[in-house]
C-alpha cells in the first residue's frame, strides 16, 4: 500500500475527515464535503449515493483504487466504504498523490481553486486581526 492513504489518516486526526455514509452525507448536505472518497469494492447502491450526495454541487466525488479494508485499516476500523475529507488542501494532496491528473483533472482543478480560496481568506482574517491590533495600540 502507498502514501496515498496516509492522507485520509491525516485527515482523521486533524478532525478534518467524515467516516462513513451518514457522516459523509451530513457533511456534503452542509457543503463541507469538499472530496467524497468512494473505495473499489464498495457497491453501486454505496456508489450512486455518494454521487447523490455530490449532485448539484461542487463536490467532487471520487471511486478510489483502495478497499474497504484497505481504507478502513489506516484508520483504525474494520472496513470503511465511504469517507469525506473537508479541508480542500489535503483533499488536493490526497488527489495528487493518486496519480493520474488526466483521469482526475476535474477535481484537481476544483480543489486547487478551492485551496486557493481558503488561503485568501485566511490572509485577509491575517491582515484584519494585524489592523485591529495596531489600531487598538495607538488609543
Amino acid at each position: 500500500m502507498d502514501n496515498t492513504l496516509n492522507y485520509l489518516a491525516l485527515a482523521r486526526k486533524a478532525g478534518k475527515a467524515e467516516l462513513g455514509e451518514e457522516p459523509v452525507g451530513a457533511a456534503a448536505r452542509a457543503l463541507k464535503a469538499h472530496l467524497i472518497l468512494v473505495a473499489s469494492d464498495a457497491s453501486d447502491h454505496t456508489w450512486r449515493r455518494a454521487k447523490s450526495f455530490a449532485a448539484g454541487t461542487n463536490q467532487q466525488c471520487i471511486r478510489i483504487p483502495y478497499t474497504k479494508d484497505e481504507m478502513g485499516f489506516i484508520i483504525g476500523r474494520t472496513s470503511l466504504a465511504m469517507a469525506a475529507i473537508t479541508d480542500p488542501a489535503l483533499a488536493l494532496g490526497f488527489v495528487n498523490a493518486l496519480g493520474k491528473p488526466e483521469k482526475y483533472q476535474e477535481a484537481i482543478e476544483y480543489l486547487t481553486d478551492r485551496t486557493k480560496r481558503v488561503r485568501q481568506r485566511q490572509r485577509e482574517e491575517k491582515a484584519h486581526q494585524r489592523n485591529l491590533h495596531r489600531r487598538g495600540k495607538k488609543k
